[in-house]
């Protein structure tokens, strides 16, 4: 393998495939990159078993090839390069050699032989989604998802297609988010239809969905094209592609938890309602995080307080613009906090029914004042 490519193209592509690296010692070939030449270009494919990413980016090929190369090895060298040159490649047995302005080295490597393939897509993409409401919708839900792998379902993210929309959810048990993406015409590919006489309820792992929106890049608009297969997910955007297996197991039904009807509502400043729950999370208790909101309709005030008797205590008043009946409800700071932080408007809409019962944390439309429903956070009071 003999070959030149722009510093710009490999650099990018070296950050979207290196985190899907394995950490595995066990399978040393797991550990690199799979560089080889491909329809006059040059792809870079790593993997973990369970997430795949391959890169194309253009290259001036002199000779064919293939090799893999330690990923950390080549990510700590590129990123080092002096800016602008193009980097030349070229392979002599089991060696790399790289070069770039007065910058070369030569990095062994292992036999691409030895390297797993990557599964294919053997159907059509049956989704065109735009990227950024991609990006932003996937930032919400994973803060919900579950670490512990004991119910592994609970890892993933749950989608639900619908004919319009799909409805991308996440729970832990102690907190839920439910997100709805609406489906254009020009979203929708032909199969689609036919795919959700089949299917509608999947299972994709968090963390593909977190790579997917680290590689969807904030300053162009692009699409991602989506294919569902059995066992696997597809996704393909400016030239990277992922595919990842799905996670087998039936996602917990979530919709009786959610109120349809709520008998408090507070409105306010996004960042007022932050900043003092910051501050009193600073005084709760170490262990549950607690802090007590308390609603007060007659005054139209707000108080957000923490104690602890180690620490002290704190007391914030807030002008809130509240509906309905006076409530004091607890809470653990964190994911009070992670639901306020998934509102991208500037006001934040709390509906609550008592202290033991779900409350929602919803958007606010800023020209019209009304509460938004494409997203919705849920979290469970601590019951005093």
């Amino acid at each position: 393998m003999k070959l030149t490519c722009t510093q710009d193209n490999f650099k990018k592509a070296i950050f979207n495939s290196e985190r899907i690296v394995s950490k595995q010692s066990t399978l040393p070939i797991l550990n690199n990159i799979l560089f080889e030449t491909e329809k006059g270009g040059l792809k870079f494919s790593a993997t973990n078993l369970e997430i795949g990413v391959s890169v194309q980016v253009g290259a001036k090929i002199e000779k064919e090839g293939k090799i893999t190369i330690p990923a950390k090895l080549i990510s700590n060298f590129v990123n080092n390069l002096p800016q602008g040159e193009n980097i030349t490649l070229e392979v002599v047995e089991q060696n790399l050699k790289i070069k770039s302005g007065s910058a070369k080295a030569t990095i062994k490597g292992l036999s691409a032989d030895d390297f797993p393939l990557l599964p294919k897509k053997s159907t059509n993409f049956i989704l065109n989604i735009p990227s950024l409401k991609l990006k932003n919708i996937i930032s919400k839900v994973v803060t919900c998802v579950a670490f512990n792998e004991t119910r592994q379902e609970l890892t993933g993210v749950n989608l639900i297609l619908k004919e319009k929309e799909i409805l991308f959810a996440a729970t832990d048990s102690f907190r839920l988010i439910e997100s709805k993406l609406e489906l254009a015409e020009e979203n929708i590919k032909e199969d689609y239809q036919i795919f959700l006489s089949k299917r509608n309820n999947l299972i994709i792992p968090a963390n593909t969905l977190v790579e997917l929106a680290r590689i969807i890049s904030t300053d162009t608009e692009s699409n991602v094209k989506i294919a569902f297969e059995e066992g696997q997910a597809f996704f393909e955007i400016d030239g990277t592609s992922i595919v990842s297996r799905l996670i087998n197991g039936k996602y917990p039904e979530y919709k009786h938890i959610m109120p349809s009807e709520f008998k408090t509502r507070i409105v306010g400043e996004k960042n007022l309602i932050q900043g003092a729950i910051k501050i009193a999370s600073i005084f709760s208790n170490g262990k549950t995080s607690e802090v007590v909101l308390k609603i007060d309709a007659d005054t139209n005030k707000t108080l957000v307080e923490a104690r602890s008797v180690e620490i002290g205590e704190n007391s914030s008043e807030l002008n809130l613009d509240i509906t309905g009946l006076s409530q004091e409800i607890v809470f653990n700071s964190k994911y009070l906090l992670d639901g306020i932080n998934t509102v991208n408007t500037s006001k934040v809409a709390l509906l609550c029914n008592s202290a033991s019962s779900p409350v929602a944390i919803k958007e606010i439309n800023e020209k019209t004042g009304e509460v938004l429903e494409d997203c919705v956070y849920i979290v469970m009071p601590i019951k005093s």
